[in-house]
């Protein structure tokens, strides 16, 4: 199975819209959403049955027995993360505090504090018999997004037999959740605009990339929004050899189609038709019939 995987670097590039005209260009029978703080391609992919749910556990969280508890205060005073908190004579754990490093556990002299498995969100996979379409939802205060994208990617694979390609929607930025995405996919797409902060974001995800090792290609969306930082962004993507697959118009038309629950490839747009443009030469590449792509 080749992945690909669409990173913007920031959030409001145009990511998960071109997500979803991949998903339909392709006719993909394996994809997933890994944007696990905020998921919404299931929005424009079409599923209309309810997906199976099944709870994501993170890291355990600490519990205190107040049978067993001495009011020793070593917990509270050993927590750096100010969890353990004295309501009276009694202690309890603020659940979205703890981060689950079992200190306190450990200090307890009486045994009253025992790490317990803890919900961190929800994992849900639409599919039927030909089609796979993972993503999560991470609960409120948890801090275990990489291991949540990790187990989208999981549930993709193992739910998708023999398909010989999936997409994978990306988070913005480039933290945990882009470090978890990025493990074991063939290709980068960077989803970038000619902005000053596009340029930035731009900049840190491809570096991003190019530690893990991941061949990466960009395409500017609006690029006619400014016209001299497409040019920069052109000229940035020679500089690190990095194929330029395809400037993308701003087009009204998308936000109404986006806002009706369709990809901008069901429509006839001039956004649409360059995405089109960007999908064959991405495909060309991942499939390697066309290692350098086209620069603009």
């Amino acid at each position: 199975m080749k992945q690909l995987l669409i990173l913007s670097g920031k959030g409001g590039t145009g990511k998960t819209t071109m997500a979803s005209a991949f998903v339909r260009l392709s006719k993909a029978r394996a994809y997933a959403d890994c944007d696990v703080d905020a998921p919404n391609l299931h929005l424009t992919v079409g599923w209309t049955k309810e997906p199976k749910r099944s709870h994501y556990f993170g890291l355990p969280r600490a519990k205190v027995d107040p049978d067993l508890c001495i009011r020793c205060d070593l917990c509270r005073q050993y927590c750096r993360f100010g969890s353990v908190i004295l309501e009276g004579s009694n202690y309890r754990v603020d659940s979205l505090a703890c981060e689950g490093c079992g200190v306190c556990e450990f200090v307890c002299p009486a045994g009253a504090i025992s790490m317990e498995p803890h919900v961190d969100g929800e994992l849900m996979l639409y599919s039927d018999a030909k089609t796979a379409f993972s993503t999560a939802k991470l609960n409120i205060g948890s801090g275990t997004s990489g291991l949540l994208v990790t187990e989208v990617k999981k549930q993709m694979r193992e739910s998708a037999g023999t398909a010989p390609l999936a997409i994978i929607d990306g988070s913005p930025g480039i933290g945990c959740p882009v470090i978890a995405s990025l493990s074991g996919v063939d290709l980068v797409l960077v989803v970038t605009e000619p902005s000053i902060t596009g340029m930035n974001d731009m900049t840190r995800i491809v570096e991003t990339a190019r530690k893990f090792g991941t061949k990466t290609v960009v395409c500017i969306n609006k690029c006619d929004t400014n016209m001299e930082n497409t040019r920069c962004i052109a000229e940035l993507c020679r500089g690190w050899g990095l194929a330029l697959v395809g400037l993308i118009p701003f087009d009204s038309e998308v936000v109404k189609t986006v806002n009706a629950g369709l990809s901008i490839v069901d429509v006839d747009c001039q956004a649409g038709e360059a995405v089109r443009s960007v999908f064959e030469k991405t495909m060309d590449i991942l499939f390697g019939e066309n290692e350098g792509g086209d620069e603009q």
